[in-house]
């Protein structure tokens, strides 16, 4: 159900764009509007990875880095049955975590400093696990794409007034109108995926690690030191909060239409509740212990290697 949801929400935010064109200028506005939605899709397809890296300072993990960081992203990656991305770290006390990338060939894992000091080698993988089925799922893609649509109606709805055509079907206070509440369905499509993707990845992450709880365990922990601990890479840059595991802009406690992400409480007890099933062993061997950091002990500034 997830998938069909997602699908159905993609369509819902293509027609909206489209929709937005065609107020501004009638049926050749709509092709117009396609148009730039695809070529702004396809510049975003291509380098969101670096685009998304670049804007949180996030600096690369080298094998054999001496917490194990990278040798346990390729240990999981192996159990996904996927290629192995690249790894990064982003040197903010935050603890949280995300994935970008068009695809499993072209994609990256990216851990904040304070993750690695807040959780256990367990915890940890749980999460690197729940990032890595975002990728295998194509939710970074996914995730790319919507927030360039919803950009894009921004930008549209904003245009509205320049243009005679939108007037008059629309009236000034239906253009108005049309300005204000265009970009605030959009943002809502947008969230409504992220929150739809989030509960997938939990539990393919879960599969993939092994363990639901490893997960349910680190999300109580992000959620809090996410609530206490701003991130100001993150508040620069908000287009990219949907992307965390937990919120980093301190998301709202419930489930509604404006939240990122569900709720922390939802998705634990939809771990729990999947701890309590008969549950498969991972693809491949179970992690080693050596592939999965051993301390939380305070790194360095900079990269580890």
């Amino acid at each position: 159900m997830g998938y069909v949801k997602t699908a159905m929400l993609m369509a819902a935010m293509t027609a909206l764009f489209m929709g937005v064109g065609y107020l501004i200028g009638g049926a050749g506005g709509a092709v117009i509007a396609l148009v730039v939605a695809a070529a702004m899709n396809a510049f975003t397809w291509w380098n969101s990875d670096s685009m998304v890296l670049r804007m949180h300072n996030a600096q690369p993990v080298t094998p054999g880095d001496r917490m194990g960081l990278h040798a346990m992203v390729a240990d999981l990656a192996r159990n996904a049955g996927m290629p192995e991305p690249k790894v990064y770290l982003i040197d903010t006390p935050q603890p949280n975590a995300f994935a970008t990338g068009r695809n499993p060939e072209n994609a990256a894992v990216a851990v904040t400093s304070g993750l690695l000091r807040s959780l256990t080698r367990e915890e940890l993988a749980g999460v690197v696990a729940h990032e890595l089925a975002h990728i295998r799922n194509y939710d970074t893609a996914i995730m790319t794409v919507t927030a360039t649509f919803a950009g894009a109606i921004s930008m549209l709805a904003n245009f509205a007034l320049f243009f005679g055509g939108s007037r008059e079907r629309l009236g000034l206070i239906g253009t108005l109108l049309m300005m204000m509440l265009a970009p605030l369905a959009a943002a809502l499509v947008q969230m409504a995926i992220s929150r739809t993707r989030e509960y997938a990845a939990d539990k393919m992450g879960a599969e993939i690690c092994g363990q639901p709880l490893w997960l349910a365990s680190a999300l109580e922990k992000i959620a809090v030191g996410a609530a206490r601990i701003d991130n100001h890479a993150a508040e620069r840059n908000p287009a990219t909060a949907h992307m965390f595991i937990i919120n980093p802009l301190h998301a709202h406690k419930h489930d509604n239409l404006f939240a990122t992400h569900p709720a922390t409480e939802n998705r634990i007890a939809a771990l729990r509740a999947l701890a309590s099933q008969s549950w498969p062993a991972p693809r491949t061997t179970p992690l080693s212990s050596s592939s999965i950091p051993k301390s939380r002990a305070r790194g360095p500034k900079g990269p580890w290697t």
